[in-house]
């Protein structure tokens, strides 16, 4: 009995010493001086959204271009929750910049009942009875998070007078993220419902008139069949995204998103575009800077990943558009873009986006958070302006972007 007592006293004490050791602190603290924090054990409360291209913690604005800390699980965690879409920047083979690997201590996560709640509605969607709602999660969670802080100097790409990339590093979603937390544990989840019903009442509405459906949709799925191994019909992406530049009217956007679609990889091409698409989850931290094991045009390699399972019907095809919009700002900046914050980059990815799914036929856009971006509805005096308005809405209230 002395022995059980004594085992059961230092399991007791050692707990205890590994909760002592997390500094306790707050997101906008972390993020006004992320190297005072790196590599160090920190417990933080705040919001968790795993929305579109995001999968962070947050507590409000703290004053930056990017106010939300990265949330990565240690490796092999196979936890559900993450981002729905991501850009990742790696340096190719013949990349002649800097990016020093980063290779950082284990860490180890606890699955326990508030863990498991605390994934299960992250990975909750919102469904807008039938209508496209791009990406949207049905919750966020406000949760006491607690993990390894990992932290870079400058988070992003940058470049030298020729605008050329010669260094490149951060975390998430375009390597935009100059800190992140690889979790550990959370405790005290509490459930926060995000509010749709004003977009979904407008699309309610308009479906009274309207409830058709998309008919560029439906031609897919009868000509690309069921996917093998799959229990539900499957369209082809890139397939759909070539087809929808090709049939689009002449424009500024149109000329844009053709150039986009061009940077989509080629099956069995021996031209090294630089893009590659992968589908599944990706929310697991992984050591930085390593150089790939290929070569690409300007050194940088552009991985983009897609939750399919989160992305149903064309929603898929309007991600890969929005992605490579991502990629082509970065390694092709427009003039005056050269430096833009991640705000600028999100705006015009969201834009291409919203052009895609107006031209397939879609009646309807809702962003994550409720913003309701195209509705066929409006009047086309209102179009633009009611656009603008819910794109700039969503990037500054939802995402947390600032101009």
């Amino acid at each position: 009995m002395k022995r059980l007592l004594g085992w059961i006293l230092f399991a007791c004490l050692a707990t205890c010493g590994l909760n002592a050791q997390a500094v306790d602190t707050t997101v906008c603290a972390v993020l006004k001086d992320p190297a005072s924090f790196n590599g160090k054990t920190v417990r933080i409360k705040g919001t968790v959204v795993a929305g579109f291209d995001q999968f962070v913690v947050n507590d409000g604005d703290c004053g930056l271009n990017v106010n939300g800390i990265w949330l990565s699980y240690p490796p092999g965690a196979k936890a559900k929750s993450g981002p729905i879409a991501m850009v990742e920047l790696k340096p190719a083979h013949n990349f002649d910049g800097k990016a020093a690997p980063v290779t950082l201590p284990a860490v180890a996560l606890t699955r326990d009942k508030a863990f498991k709640q605390f994934d299960s509605l992250l990975t909750q969607r919102h469904d807008q009875n039938g209508a496209l709602c791009l990406g949207c999660p049905r919750y966020q969670v406000q949760a006491t998070l607690v993990g390894r802080l990992d932290s870079v100097a400058a988070a992003g790409v940058q470049r030298d007078a020729s605008g050329k990339i010669v260094s490149l590093s951060g975390f998430g979603n375009l390597n935009a993220y100059p800190a992140r937390l690889v979790l550990e544990s959370v405790a005290d989840v509490t459930p926060k419902e995000v509010d749709y019903s004003a977009s979904d009442a407008a699309v309610k509405k308009a479906q009274s008139d309207n409830s058709g459906v998309n008919a560029m949709y439906q031609g897919m799925v009868d000509q690309a069949g069921a996917q093998a191994g799959q229990g539900q019909r499957f369209v082809d992406p890139v397939a759909t995204a070539r087809k929808l530049a090709a049939g689009m009217s002449p424009s500024p956007t149109t000329t844009q998103i053709q150039a986009d679609v061009a940077l989509l990889p080629v099956p069995k091409s021996k031209e090294q575009t630089g893009v590659t698409l992968d589908y599944g989850t990706m929310n697991e931290a992984a050591d930085a800077g390593a150089p790939e094991a290929m070569d690409a045009p300007g050194g940088v390699l552009y991985n983009c990943s897609f939750n399919r399972d989160r992305l149903p019907g064309l929603a898929l095809t309007f991600a890969v558009l929005h992605s490579m919009q991502l990629v082509s700002d970065t390694r092709t900046p427009q003039p005056g873009n050269v430096i833009a914050p991640l705000y600028v980059l999100e705006h015009n990815a969201w834009v291409v986006a919203a052009t895609g799914a107006v031209s397939a036929g879609e009646r309807y856009l809702t962003l994550p958070g409720g913003y309701l971006m195209w509705n066929a509805a409006w009047p086309s005096s209102d179009q633009i302006g009611n656009m603008e308005t819910a794109l700039d809405d969503f990037l500054s209230k939802q995402d947390l972007l600032s101009k």
